[in-house]
Formats: structure tokens, C-alpha cells, sequence
């Protein structure tokens, strides 16, 4: 089964921060007006919002500036998780902004040695900063983007000067943010990634790496309040565009050892362990291994999820002593479980979309069954599937 989705990817070839994400859903089709809208829904006062048009590096973006009449106050998580839960803002919204900032808490609570619920934010607590996280998702729901992917992150060095003092880059609640997440070094000392960007990739990204297969629907570009040293323009990219999102995992393990002195008369035995362990698909292949003799290559495919039983499995199960494994991507065609009536009853069977059409293809154990139970030939099972007309197919519920 698939679905159309909505996603977008994050390019980041300058680093990102709230303002600049938020300034690139607006240049992607946010409407400014409902922004506005769904952002006096915050008990939030003190504050002017203003999108502009910039050129940059000679490509024109959206430029967020937020002027307010404090001088960031210390709010704590709690008090933001308050103001936020207590809004009229939807759900999702709601939801969307937590989850940033509370990433943004346990991050600030580990670099300052303090608990979560004691941490009072300092510069991503000021109206501006929250401005951008509830903003950034108002924003998503808005385009109604359903995932997001992101290009590895850039990280400079030198320091920066924040309300904690001089601090180097980058800075540490990034750094305590962006555990598990690719990311690579740049020649430049000015900060390219702030802790608020840094929540929001966390918190939302799926997937890092290059930009996933789709069909481009739109860009927008944010741009950053400070110019590069390098001469580079100073924006994030934001690509928007649909894609069939499968109800299957599309990157797996395979997983792959040889075995010569193994009984392979245990093989349906391994499979029914591995298939109940999650495996998606098992093999056994002939091979001729050193020395001249006869061998097998066992294959095992599974989404990364059961990879680890799978292995712990085959390594209990048969002779191996050592795996090898590597991850994969896939393309399934849609297919959906049902039954096709036939003389004999329902029989199960595969619908099947291909490139070229639907495709109905029977079910071998229920046709099976119903040979056995009538005594008829298992062809003329299959040929009665065949003779079934697509409309008579009955997915299940």
C-alpha cells in the first residue's frame, strides 16, 4: 500500500537557525497573514514580525526579523511547555513546538549539569526564539508536510559570544543536540548552526544524507542575519515535493554468510525462526567455496529494526562464525492483501500495481487448500483466479 505525502528536505549548505527555517516555509508558501494568525493564538505580546525579500548571493529570499520589547528574559521549560499546551493552536502545532523544545531542555540540561525541569532557557527563551519554533510548526502543518530529510550539517569553529558568556563553536548545546547526526567540518569561525536550528533538525528530520527520490513541488529560501567570510551566501534551502510513501520498510539489511559445513536439511526450520523474527526475505544459494567444496550462501533481508535478532539467530542456528551485512535500498511495487471469489469460495490472492496495470496474483497456500478440499487440479485453481475480473477483488478490512 501506498500513500502520496508531502515532504521536504533541508538543505543546509550554510547551517540553519529558527528564523532562517521559518523564513524558508514562508518563501515556500506559508501565507504571512495566517502565520500571523495562528501565532496570536500564543498568550504572546511585546513583539513586531516582518518578512522581507533579499537578495542573497544573487538568489532572492526571505528575511525574518523579530523585534521585541524585552531583553530575553530567563523563561523556563516549564513555563514555555505551559504557555505553549495552554495556546488555541491545534494539536499537531502544539506538539510539533514541545517536542523542539524539549530537545532543546534535556540539551541545555546536560551541558549546565542541572535537571530538566530547573533549566531556564536563555537566548532560545526569548519571544524571538519562540516565535520561530511555534512558528516552524505552524508552518509544516500549514504546507501539511509529513516528513522531513536533511543534508549533513556544516560545523565551524571559534567562539561565540551568548548570555552564558564566550563559548566555542560549535556551541555546546549543538553539539549535545546533534549526537547521532551527520555532520562535517568548515573552514569558518562564525556560528552556522544555532541551538534552536539544531532542536529543530533533531526533533523533526527522519533521514540525513542526499536529497530523497521525489517530485518537486517547491523551494523557498531563508536567509541569515549575518554575512560569510567566505563569500557564500548565507541561506537554507528548502525543497518541497511529493513522494508514494510505502507501508514497507524501503532501506534494509542484507545480511549474508557461507556455510560449508553446515546440514541444510535444518534450512525450513532457520527460515520459520528468521521469518518470525521480522526477516522480510531468506535464501539459500549453492556455492562452490576453497578448497573445491560444496557450500551455501545464506541471504537474509530485513529492515533495520530486526536486524539484530536476525543475526543473533543465525549465529545460534547454524555453523557461521562470522556475518556480513550491509544496507540497501528497495523499490516494492504497491500490493494489497484480498480475496477473488471462485466456484469453490474466496480465494486469496495479491493485487498488485504495476507500471503497467493491476495485477492479481494468487495466494499458492489458499489455492493449495482449496485443491486439497475439492480435489480439483491446483492449475485449475489458478486458472480460476486468473478468469477473475479486478472488480470482484475484495481487500481486506
Amino acid at each position: 500500500m501506498t500513500n502520496q505525502h508531502t515532504i521536504a528536505y533541508i538543505d543546509c549548505f550554510s547551517g540553519i537557525s529558527g528564523d532562517m527555517f521559518l523564513g524558508a516555509l514562508l518563501d515556500a508558501g506559508v501565507p504571512e497573514n495566517e502565520l500571523r494568525r495562528q501565532l496570536a493564538l500564543l498568550d504572546l505580546a511585546g513583539y513586531t514580525l516582518s518578512a522581507t525579500k533579499k537578495s542573497c548571493g544573487s538568489i532572492a529570499a526571505t528575511a525574518l526579523t523579530i523585534e521585541t520589547e524585552e531583553n530575553h528574559p530567563h523563561r523556563s521549560w516549564g513555563e514555555i511547555r505551559q504557555l505553549i499546551s495552554t495556546s488555541e493552536l491545534a494539536k499537531p502545532v502544539q506538539e510539533t513546538a514541545l517536542s523542539i523544545f524539549s530537545l532543546l531542555a534535556e540539551a541545555e540540561a546536560k551541558v549546565h549539569g542541572r535537571p530538566v525541569d530547573t533549566v531556564h532557557f536563555h537566548e532560545v527563551g526569548g519571544i524571538d526564539s519562540i516565535i520561530d519554533i511555534v512558528g516552524a510548526a505552524i508552518g509544516l502543518e500549514v504546507l501539511k508536510i509529513t516528513g522531513l530529510q536533511c543534508a549533513p550539517l556544516p560545523m565551524p569553529h571559534g567562539w561565540v559570544q551568548c548570555a552564558h558568556g564566550r563559548l566555542p563553536l560549535p556551541a555546546p548545546a549543538v553539539c549535545e543536540l546533534l549526537q547521532g547526526v551527520p555532520t562535517y567540518g568548515v573552514e569558518l569561525n562564525q556560528e552556522l548552526v544555532t541551538p534552536t536550528g539544531a532542536a529543530i533538525v533533531k526533533a523533526l528530520a527522519s533521514h540525513y544524507g542526499p536529497m530523497p527520490a521525489m517530485t518537486m513541488a517547491g523551494v523557498g529560501y531563508g536567509a541569515g542575519s549575518q554575512e560569510l567570510s567566505n563569500g557564500q551566501p548565507n541561506l537554507l534551502r528548502l525543497i518541497l515535493g511529493t513522494t508514494r510513501i510505502m507501508a514497507e520498510a524501503q532501506e534494509v539489511e542484507v545480511i549474508e554468510t557461507h556455510l560449508d559445513d553446515w546440514s541444510p536439511e535444518t534450512f525450513p526450520y532457520l527460515s520459520e525462526q528468521l521469518f518470525g523474527l521480522g526477516a522480510l526475505d531468506v535464501a539459500l544459494i549453492p556455492i562452490q567455496m576453497k578448497k573445491g567444496r560444496p557450500g551455501f550462501l545464506l541471504r537474509v533481508i530485513c529492515d533495520r529494526a530486526s536486524a539484530l535478532p536476525a543475526k543473533e539467530c543465525i549465529l545460534s542456528e547454524t555453523t557461521a562464525i562470522g556475518l556480513r551485512f550491509r544496507t540497501e535500498q528497495r523499490w516494492t511495487l504497491p500490493r494489497e492483501n484480498g480475496t477473488v471469489p471462485t466456484r469453490w469460495g474466496a480465494v486469496r490472492v495479491k493485487k498488485v500495481t504495476t507500471p503497467a496495470g493491476e495485477v492479481l496474483t494468487p495466494e499458492y497456500e489458499d489455492c493449495k487448500r482449496v485443491a486439497i478440499a475439492h480435489g480439483v487440479p491446483l492449475k485449475a485453481v489458478y486458472g480460476e483466479v486468473a478468469r477473475s475480473q479486478h472488480r470482484e477483488f475484495k481487500g481486506d478490512t
